[in-house]
């Protein structure tokens, strides 16, 4: 779709990008024009995008790690030759576990591997695509959560850590401009996703989107009554990565069914 789209022209890297939400910002942004590359931790998932999309550049790795961010980002360059758009769908979830019931001898890990994987990895990102960005004048787009406005959005970990975001993307969109634009998305409940459990409370095997009745739970939570899917989050990303929000920086959108109108 060259020469046409809200991202024509713009090279954005997604972190995060192989399932989910980040799976369909990618569809979203090649149909507004971008070039896209893509860091993803699953090997299936990376051969699912190389087979599917051969234009995108895919890079197995793990977020967590600023020497594979690093790989992302010059991978990413080299292609396409610029980077203007960094978005991050990394993340793991606690299942909604009270503190009171994380094991002693497993508090650490769990807090460790919480805050790596949601905090940490965004962190990485934005470092290593920094001076790419600032040669674009461009932008980055971090995915929250309802959860980093309300409780009871997961356990004490898993709340903490997306409150944590909330307060990385502020600082940033202040330290960051006027060459960078930092906003986000905060997306609620989404079906389709393959949100996973912790390792460290051997909670990995347990996807959140297979508990029995959540579409149904998510209805009955959210004032338009949606249980909504990745790709109705996936305009919200387009519209803050394009020229249209030239003029925003350190907002969030909050695509969560109007939590907020309870």
């Amino acid at each position: 779709m060259s020469g046409q789209g809200w991202l024509a022209g713009k090279v954005a890297l997604l972190s995060g990008g192989g399932s989910g939400i980040g799976r369909a910002v990618v569809d979203a942004f090649l149909a507004e024009g971008a070039q896209v590359g893509v860091l993803e931790l699953s090997p299936a998932k990376c051969e699912e995008l190389r087979a599917s999309l051969p234009a995108v550049v895919v890079v197995e790795g793990d977020a967590t790690m600023a020497s594979d961010n690093a790989k992302a980002v010059a991978a990413t360059r080299e292609r396409f030759g610029r980077l203007d758009t960094l978005a991050t769908f990394v993340g793991i979830f606690d299942l909604y576990t009270p503190l009171a019931d994380i094991p002693d001898n497993r508090f650490d890990a769990a807090y460790a591997e919480t805050f790596a994987v949601n905090v940490k990895s965004a962190m990485l990102a934005v470092r290593a695509a920094l001076p790419a960005l600032r040669e674009a004048g461009g932008s980055v787009v971090l995915t929250l959560s309802s959860s980093s406005f309300y409780a009871g959005r997961g356990g004490p970990l898993y709340v903490a850590s997306k409150f944590a975001l909330r307060g990385l993307l502020l600082q940033l969109a202040h330290e960051l401009a006027p060459e960078v634009r930092v906003n986000g998305v905060a997306p609620g409940g989404t079906v389709q996703t393959d949100l996973r459990g912790l390792r460290s409370l051997d909670q990995f095997e347990t996807v959140l989107d297979a508990r029995p009745g959540r579409e149904e739970q998510l209805r009955a939570r959210t004032p338009l009554q949606v249980a909504l899917r990745p790709g109705d989050h996936a305009g919200a990303y387009v519209f803050l990565a394009s020229d249209r929000a030239v003029g925003i920086t350190g907002e969030i959108v909050r695509s969560d069914g109007g939590l907020g109108a309870r």
